[in-house]
């Protein structure tokens, strides 16, 4: 992935993680044509990451990016529905609420149209969660699905429970905590999951991390059966205009799958661990992650470019491939984790620019005072 012709602007820095010392500045650089590009698309962004303990939202204001920061402890799935923001941690899953009536009223007053403030949390206890999403349930409600990775299955939050178990690989014997097959990525198809992606089909323990560059699989959640195999790490399924999308991430690529017969073609080659995708009008936006010399990592085949690997995000014209806009961050961010679209949103925040939004308040309606 090369940057537009225009090339990249100046390196800025909003405020972002906090650390011993305070916030750290995060220096980025970005494609001069990227806030156009959200601008025309009717978009913003929520991106998570782990490593730095954060979900940041971009948007645009006066032709310029604009993040906002909000802390979560190793974050990493998102799920965004019409009035409501999930989040999944390290032993929680977080709901924002969208308060949106508020917006412009957060500092500077005019800037922002979005806000999502924290309402409530669900303790799950360390699964190891990873993409989550919004369905609905028979009542017409909300349903989140949270892919349960360390349990090896897709599970629903109750709020008597940890997590209730609702499908599993056919493959995996039983319910237990030791991560057998690595199962992260969930792709909804009218309200329901439809495919995840897997890291290997084994049910021993640890079992995907014997042989995890030509053994990932996307399977067919109402079947169990693989649609397609012979990934490396693959994440992020997505069922968009009637085609299944999905991340090779060990190979840094953007594939499409025929799910009829399991052929793969290659939409775009990226330059880092391709992981977390939102499609919005024809857009791919892809995260981008370094890759560190681990064990879980260094043997992916994109490590051997690991100097050369960046950290942000790609937009991908879906329909020819090409690199339309790109969002690197400097220094503070190394890995991301789950890339959500805001649509019709131009720039959203979390109601502080320190990043815990402790500061704010909203109440019912009062009426006039006494």
């Amino acid at each position: 992935m090369t940057a537009p012709e225009d090339g990249p602007a100046p390196p800025a820095g909003p405020t972002g993680p906090t650390g011993p010392t305070g916030p750290t500045e995060v220096g980025f650089h970005h494609s001069a044509g990227l806030p156009a590009v959200l601008t025309e698309a009717g978009c913003a962004l929520l991106v998570s990451t782990y490593q730095a303990g954060q979900v940041v939202a971009i948007g645009v204001a006066g032709e310029e990016l604009v993040f906002s920061f909000r802390r979560f402890d190793h974050a990493m799935g998102m799920a965004l529905g019409p009035d409501r923001l999930a989040v999944a941690g390290k032993s929680q899953v977080w709901e924002l609420r969208d308060h949106s009536e508020i917006a412009a009223a957060m500092q500077p007053e005019g800037r922002h149209d979005r806000c999502w403030l924290p309402r409530s949390s669900s303790v799950t206890g360390s699964i190891q969660s990873h993409e989550i999403a919004w369905g609905r349930a028979p009542s017409g409600e909300p349903d989140l699905w949270v892919v349960n990775t360390r349990f090896s299955c897709l599970v629903g939050l109750d709020e008597r429970y940890s997590f209730v178990p609702r499908w599993r690989p056919p493959f995996i014997s039983r319910l237990a905590p030791q991560d057998r097959c690595h199962l992260n990525g969930l792709a909804m198809r009218d309200g329901l999951p439809a495919y995840v992606t897997v890291m290997a089909r084994t049910d021993e323990p640890g079992g995907w991390r014997q042989d995890r560059n030509d053994s990932g699989t996307v399977l067919d959640v109402a079947t169990g059966e693989p649609v397609t195999t012979g990934l490396a790490m693959p994440h992020s399924p997505r069922w968009y205009d009637g085609g299944l999308l999905v991340l090779n991430s060990g190979m840094g690529r953007l594939e499409r799958v025929d799910v009829a017969t399991g052929r793969r073609e290659v939409v775009a080659v990226l330059p880092g661990y391709a992981r977390g995708l939102a499609i919005h009008g024809g857009l791919a936006f892809v995260g981008l992650s370094k890759i560190r010399e681990t064990a879980i990592f260094g043997g992916a085949p994109i490590a051997a470019y690991h100097d050369r690997l960046k950290c942000g995000v790609g937009v991908i014209d879906l329909a020819t491939g090409a690199t339309v806009a790109t969002l690197e961050f400097a220094n503070a961010v190394e890995e991301i984790f789950d890339v959500q679209v805001v649509p019709g949103a131009r720039c959203p925040t979390f109601g502080d620019t320190a990043g815990d939004g402790d500061d704010v308040w909203v109440l019912p309606h009062q009426g006039d005072p006494a």
